[in-house]
């Protein structure tokens, strides 16, 4: 019999997940030197741990723990991760070497080894302010169009590329975490906070010439979102990151990046049952009141937390259903719409009254992203979202008051030839974009879908790239909507990541005007004016 024991260790990546000596005695269960057991879990920390959770149990994706992956043992589990799944999981034969194919597939059969948890003293510790808030411009040190510039995630460079929107010329890149998920703004624009998958959130002020990082804090080894208080007094006061691990979340002081105070998020869920792994999967500033809407992933709540009073803090806590992940707001900024995507629904609360509205049930795994709303002849304002298990954009009503009648109740569906990531549109464009990054056929990840807002069929597909190893998600619409960007994210490791490129297209006519070329794996943009007023 063989006893592999492995040392507390952290991974290579921006101190992300410490972990904790674990021993494996079976000789029933797989075994793996200690090398290549490091190497496979960096490599599902990266790459899998988002949808299948730190110890594995699944939300977006399937439960890994060793009682599911050793059923399905390790030729078949090799394939899976190869080819990946009709029900919206990627292919990684791209990605990864046939070797670390072999590897993940022996360390998913393996039971899990504990993450380390992290305080607000130790956060403190790593609190780097690079920039004192005394030493930033008073004014803008350049004298570009800083409204129009689009902070584009170059997610496994782990840098953020700024671009002049009315130049389409890189203005700079800034280290930041590794694979940023999200950022989000200031109440005026200039200031970008991002939140990396490795849990590191930095601040950005997009005035110096060129834009910097002024100050980072570590707030989990495994995060996802960030929100900036905009209301009232405390409008740019407070800054709030949601961890995945540990589940919590964390405030901090919008100037300094100071680590505040941190919340967990373990509980209860709406089945009655205590989850440990309660992540954070998404928060968002209400305009309405000083709260952040917190979506508790595994719980199945929409926490409001209210930051006018620190030391009392309030917490509304909003059942709805499993499991949450990416939501947005209706134009009036009232109703927040998220996705509970293995619940397959959309779920909607009301952030004035603190309380939940209605349940939309609409495809296989919704995925709205940062979401789209629009008009629609017949329903009035509606809202859409793409899928991550089927190829189908699901429209609903979102305007209580003008449309009562339609309101929280599915407009229209339209078929696509793929699963999706995002959905896009904007008031000057007449059409709807829903990408298909999620489909593993190479045609079909590789282009768009065009939804004609009047009709609601598909106008055009547009072929984005022909790259090797390439896919084309995520839209993004230019200040004045007249141009929508196409992210071609080129994987397949370090020698295809300056392949990375943006695609920009007439938001009216669809013709291709520029192609922004030398970005390494580009995936999310946020164009800083759409961003500030909402624009959906």
């Amino acid at each position: 019999m063989k006893k592999l024991i492995f040392s507390a260790s952290v991974l290579g990546i921006a101190t992300a997940l410490s972990l904790g000596a674990t021993s494996y005695t079976s000789a029933a269960d797989p075994t793996m030197s200690e090398k290549d057991f490091e190497e496979a879990k960096n490599l599902y920390f990266q790459r899998c741990a988002g949808c299948h959770g730190v110890l594995r149990k699944g939300a977006t994706g399937k439960n890994l723990e060793p009682k599911s992956t050793k059923k399905l043992g390790q030729k078949r589990l090799e394939r899976i991760i190869t080819l990946g799944t009709e029900g919206g999981m990627n292919n990684f034969d791209d990605l990864f070497t046939k070797e670390e194919i072999k590897k993940l597939a022996t360390y998913i059969q393996m039971p899990p080894p504990p993450p380390a948890e992290l305080g607000l003293a130790e956060m403190k510790k790593r609190w780097k302010v690079y920039i004192k808030p005394a030493d930033y411009p008073k004014k803008p040190a350049h004298n570009l169009n800083w409204e129009n510039f689009f902070l584009v995630i170059l997610r496994d460079a782990g840098k953020i590329g700024v671009i002049d929107g009315d130049t389409k010329k890189i203005v700079t890149k800034l280290d930041t975490g590794y694979a940023i998920h999200v950022m989000k703004e200031s109440s005026d624009g200039r200031f970008w906070y991002t939140q990396g998958r490795d849990g590191l959130m930095s601040k950005i002020d997009l005035w110096m010439n060129p834009p910097k990082v002024v100050a980072t804090a570590q707030v989990a080894s495994d995060a996802r979102d960030v929100a900036v208080s905009h209301y009232g007094k405390w409008k740019d006061k407070y800054v709030i990151g949601g961890g995945y691990w540990p589940p919590h979340f964390v405030i901090l002081d919008a100037e300094t990046m100071e680590p505040l105070k941190v919340v967990s998020t373990r509980g209860v869920n709406v089945d009655g049952e205590y989850v440990n792994e309660a992540r954070v999967a998404a928060v968002y500033n209400t305009p309405n009141a000083p709260t952040w809407i917190v979506a508790v992933k595994e719980l199945g709540q929409l926490w409001q937390v209210d930051y006018s009073d620190l030391d009392n803090l309030r917490i509304e806590m909003i059942n709805s259903h499993k499991f949450l992940h990416d939501g947005f707001f209706d134009p009036t900024q009232r109703y927040f719409q998220i996705a509970a995507n293995a619940s397959n629904r959309i779920e909607v609360m009301d952030s004035v009254s603190r309380k939940f509205v209605a349940s939309i049930e609409t495809g296989n795994k919704p995925h709205p992203g940062p979401g789209a709303n629009w008009v629609d002849p017949k329903c009035g304002p509606v809202a859409g979202t793409v899928h991550l298990g089927e190829g189908k954009v699901t429209v609903w009503g979102n305007d209580p008051k003008g449309h009562p009648k339609q309101a929280w109740k599915i407009c229209y569906k339209t078929a696509t030839d793929g699963a999706g990531l995002f959905i896009r549109t904007h008031p000057n464009s007449p059409y709807v974009f829903a990408d298909q990054t999620k489909n593993p056929e190479v045609d079909i990840q590789q282009s768009i879908k065009v939804i004609d807002k009047k009709t609601g069929k598909v106008f055009k597909t547009i072929r984005v790239t022909e790259q090797e190893n390439a896919l084309a998600v995520h839209t993004e619409f230019n200040k004045d909507g007249s141009e929508v960007w196409v992210s071609v994210w080129v994987r397949g490791g370090k020698k295809n990541w300056l392949k990375g490129e943006i695609v920009v297209y007439d938001s009216k006519t669809l013709k291709e005007k520029a192609r922004i070329k030398g970005l390494e794996t580009p995936t999310g943009k946020f164009n800083v004016y759409n961003r500030v007023h909402h624009v959906t």
